[in-house]
């Protein structure tokens, strides 16, 4: 089974800033990592792949600056990296995201299992993996802990961790599964095949390798629009001083805690 995981390099949420003229995020400054999300998506395509064989690819979109992150993921353990890259990908939304990573996969020899984490840190819209399932039109399933192959090979089965209990489900291949951050361990970096990760070649797709559609593409196959931004302070807590007597205070404790107390009932 060929399995491919997306994965997304991140500004660390901390250090992005908001430019309120241009409406965009400001990452400039800001160090990234590898989305927490697509650790866990990554780990859960390993599993498998060390269970039932195969190979495992991981695909991501962004400029060249991103290599050596995908070099962390051959390091981890995965067979094979690609990265897209062309400013013509540049500005795209999740709907020309899904569309930009789902054109490319019978570019790199197609998939039998997409895999992805939940959502991205920067965006947090859950919106991608569906997307690209629905480019594809393969099965789905969302919310995913787990998998396990299917009795015949063509499918895989799917626990999918709900509000309420846990369902599974059949999912015939090819299939697209967006996983929960948090329902693994990643395994670490292999220092034994930190020499392969080093060497390895890194595929990189532009706009001319990949075709597709422009008008689908980058900011111009991006139908998201922000019409404003505002900045929300977090708000201080209450704080008065006054100068009484220990008395006065014991006094105006009782009252307050009196006066939540009948607030809260």
């Amino acid at each position: 089974m060929r399995i491919v995981v997306c994965m997304k390099v991140v500004p660390r949420p901390e250090e992005v800033k908001v430019n309120l003229e241009t409406k965009t995020l400001d990452r400039a400054g800001a160090r990234s990592v590898l989305n927490s999300a697509d650790m866990n998506a990554l780990e859960t395509a390993l599993a498998f792949r060390d269970a039932h064989g195969g190979t495992v690819a991981v695909l991501s979109m962004g400029p060249p600056q991103f290599e050596p992150y995908l070099r962390v993921a051959l390091a981890v353990g995965a067979d094979e990296a690609i990265l897209l890259s062309d400013r013509a990908f540049g500005g795209a939304d999740t709907l020309a995201t899904s569309y930009t990573l789902a054109t490319a996969l019978p570019k790199i020899g197609g998939a039998d299992l997409v895999v992805c984490g939940e959502e991205s840190s920067d965006g947090g819209t859950s919106q991608v993996p569906p997307s690209i399932a629905e480019w594809l039109d393969a099965s789905q399933a969302t919310y995913v802990e787990r998998i396990v192959a299917g009795k015949d090979g063509t499918t895989v089965l799917a626990t999918r961790a709900l509000e309420d209990g846990k369902e599974t489900v059949e999912l015939v291949l090819p299939a697209v599964i967006s996983v929960v951050v948090g329902s693994n361990e990643p395994r670490f970096i292999d220092y034994d095949r930190w020499a392969f990760a080093q060497s390895a070649k890194v595929k990189v797709l532009d706009f001319a390798a990949l075709g597709g559609d422009p008008q689908y593409l980058g900011l111009q196959g991006s139908p998201t629009r922000v019409a404003g931004l505002r900045e929300v302070r977090k708000p201080g807590r209450r704080r008065e001083l006054v100068t009484v007597t220990a008395d006065e205070a014991a006094f105006r404790i009782k009252a307050e805690i009196e006066r939540v107390g009948r607030v809260r009932s």
